[in-house]
């Protein structure tokens, strides 16, 4: 395979691969002040994942960190992270004990989580990881004025990119699959646009597709996994 990489002096080192079958050849990992987006069917899993890998120790692709969980419209999986934990041989409890989640009802809570709480809260945790979970769904409530909901948002999702890189962390946003509206189409872009990694997941009748659509040195590509071979406990295999 052709070299990837476009080599920039000065940029942040990927330290925290996702370590599932295939994807390294396009995707190395998240670095340092990265605001990603993962986006598509099964992020939910992914970020699930990623909860538990976070804990493990650096020299097994880990960041060896706590973790801060948003979580947008009750998507936290604890069951599914207990047994993503058993499959790295950690204790499941000692791993959900190291999430710390944050529970919003209404797109104003969770901005204020966001804006006001989040960089309190990555301290007293000492953590190197934030997921936001489903992060337009409140947004999209009808209750809410579609130009003030574009415009929490959009300061929301400007927040983000600046809050990962002015404090290098890795901040990690899931984009779950909504109903394609005008409202939902404009989220999405001004999500995407403050990224500066996104990647797709999507279903095929024969295959589970991995797509790094946007990356600020990596060019895009994209990578295929077989239904047969694409389980949650298959995403773990590399360092099960």
């Amino acid at each position: 395979m052709s070299q990837r990489v476009i080599v920039k002096p000065g940029l942040s080192q990927p330290v925290f691969p996702l370590n599932i079958r295939s994807v390294s050849e396009i995707f190395p990992g998240f670095a340092l002040g990265d605001f990603a987006v993962l986006q598509g069917s099964s992020v939910l899993s992914l970020a699930s994942l990623l909860c538990v890998k976070a804990q493990l120790p650096i020299q097994l692709g880990g960041l060896q960190s706590n973790v801060v969980f948003i979580d947008g419209g009750n998507t936290f999986r604890l069951y599914q992270i207990a047994q993503l934990a058993q499959i790295h041989h950690l204790n499941p409890k000692k791993v959900l004990d190291n999430i710390y989640i944050s529970r919003a009802f209404t797109a104003y809570q969770a901005a204020a989580l966001i804006t006001h709480q989040l960089k309190e809260t990555i301290q007293k945790y000492n953590a190197k990881l934030v997921i936001i979970s489903d992060i337009a769904g409140f947004f999209l409530d009808k209750d809410i004025p579609e130009v003030e909901a574009q415009r929490i948002f959009g300061h929301t999702a400007v927040y983000l990119s600046n809050f990962a890189r002015e404090n290098q962390i890795i901040v990690i946003a899931t984009y779950p699959p909504h109903g394609d509206t005008p409202r939902n189409s404009l989220l999405h872009k001004q999500t995407c646009a403050r990224a500066n990694v996104v990647l797709s997941i999507s279903r095929t009748s024969y295959a589970r597709r991995i797509a790094l659509e946007k990356h600020p040195y990596l060019l895009a590509g994209s990578v295929e996994l077989s239904n047969e071979a694409s389980t949650m406990a298959d995403f773990s295999e590399a360092t099960a």
